[in-house]
């Protein structure tokens, strides 16, 4: 077998591992979320919408735009593995919460500067199909055009490049943005505290949340600092936060006797 068949081979593999974790993961996730919103309908964002009715078509779009995703993640592995990357550091418990929290930085600052080229004209229509979920469910985070997921995913093609990040670090990155995500789309708000509004950077379901439904607003993804220096943090965000703080019910486990739950 030749060098260039088994080195396909070799990333296919790593391709289809990606693949088969990261959807698993995401249906694990989807319900499970989904279960506890039914306990908790109260802390449903968007009162008066419902974007479950939109679930199987969301599903299907994210078992492919997954797949793109795992291409990116894959790519960046494999890469290193050949060594065609910058050397990248050892793993060690004392730097892996250093690194993880400058690969979130740098996470951050790429994918706010790719999701507003999203919404400049030229671009929109590549990432027009994720903004028919007017009210985001779970199932929406992955709900996204092939191209769209390419240009904010692809940091984990070009990073490996230019910093040489363990791949342990990458690894537990992705897994950590997939639950992020997830709960950035549920619908439902359960981090609403006052170390995600101001002055602090920190964010909660809330941010997205209103980015779909003001689409204008709150492009970022774990920071807000981004939108607020370049002015494009909602009005109304931080002032929505402080408001569930103080009125949203405790959360339960519990279905409510008599109650149906919110699919």
């Amino acid at each position: 077998m030749s060098d260039v068949v088994m080195g396909a081979a070799e990333f296919l593999a790593l391709l289809a591992a990606v693949y088969a974790v990261t959807v698993l993961a995401y249906f694990i996730l989807g319900f499970g979320i989904t279960w506890v919103n039914a306990r908790n309908p109260e802390r449903r964002i968007q009162k008066n919408r419902r974007g479950e009715k939109r679930r199987a078509q969301e599903i299907r779009q994210s078992l492919a735009s997954i797949l793109v995703t795992s291409a990116m993640v894959a790519i960046g592995l494999f890469s290193q593995w050949k060594g065609w990357t910058i050397g990248p550091w050892e793993f060690s418990w004392l730097w892996a919460a250093p690194q993880f929290v400058l690969c979130m930085i740098l996470f951050d600052a790429w994918f706010y500067f790719a999701h507003r080229l999203l919404h400049t004209k030229p671009f929109y229509r590549f990432h027009a199909l994720h903004h028919k979920s007017v009210a985001p469910t779970v199932w929406s985070n992955d709900s996204i055009g092939l191209v769209d997921t390419a240009l904010s995913q692809g940091y984990y093609a070009v990073v490996v490049f230019l910093v040489p990040f363990s791949p342990v670090i990458l690894i537990l990155h992705r897994a950590f943005d997939q639950i992020n995500g997830t709960f950035g789309h549920a619908g439902f708000e359960y981090f609403a505290s006052k170390t995600a509004r101001h002055p602090w950077p920190m964010l909660c379901t809330t941010y997205h949340d209103q980015h779909h439904a003001e689409f204008r607003y709150n492009y970022a993804n774990y920071f807000s600092f981004w939108d607020r220096l370049l002015g494009t943090v909602s009005p109304t965000y931080d002032r929505r936060v402080a408001a569930i703080e103080e009125t949203a019910p405790a959360i339960t486990l519990k279905r409510a006797g008599g109650s149906q739950p919110a699919e």
